[in-house]
């Protein structure tokens, strides 16, 4: 018989674990800049089509959509940070930052928040959740269609990663 995910487990580990991947396929990109004689920000300003997020955007979103996960379940004030990133070694601060946040955080408070109402602003929508739905229904979609982006930038834009560099094996 297999034992019950908490709410803390179903979250902050997934969260941490992914943005350190993401920080190593960061490495790898400020590696391939270097190597390939090609300015960072030219990686770091890239867009797939020009109405979207470069990539710097796409990382700062990712931290944000994680830290506002572990402060709302948390019941804690979330840390702001300048959207000012615009080198490799900055992005990685920021994801640093991010991380230490969210493994900082208390895990009885997140595992008492499953059934917690958690209510906020996106765009013109006042959007209240559970705990779990936020999770399940905001916070990872939201997530992982930045992380999946970022990747998806670096790759288009020549950097040899793949599946293992996006799951951090």
């Amino acid at each position: 018989m297999s034992e019950s995910l908490s709410l803390y487990q179903f979250s902050v580990p997934v969260l941490v674990h992914s943005l350190k991947a993401l920080s190593a396929i960061v490495d790898k990109a400020q590696a391939y800049a270097g190597d390939s004689n090609v300015d960072e920000t030219v990686l770091t300003s890239a867009r797939l089509f020009p109405n979207m997020f470069p990539f710097s955007r796409q990382i700062q979103i990712a931290c944000d959509v994680s830290k506002a996960c572990g402060a709302r379940l948390a019941g804690v004030e979330n840390p702001s940070m300048v959207d000012t990133e615009t080198t490799f070694d900055e992005l990685k601060e920021r994801i640093a930052k991010t991380v230490a946040f969210l493994e900082g955080l208390d895990k009885e408070a997140i595992d008492g928040a499953g059934d917690k109402e958690i209510s906020f602003k996106a765009g013109p929508h006042e959007l209240t959740f559970s705990g779990q739905a936020y999770v399940r229904e905001w916070v990872y979609p939201n997530f992982y269609f930045h992380v999946t982006t970022a990747y998806n930038l670096l790759r288009h834009n020549g950097l040899s990663i793949g599946k293992p560099d996006f799951l951090g094996m």
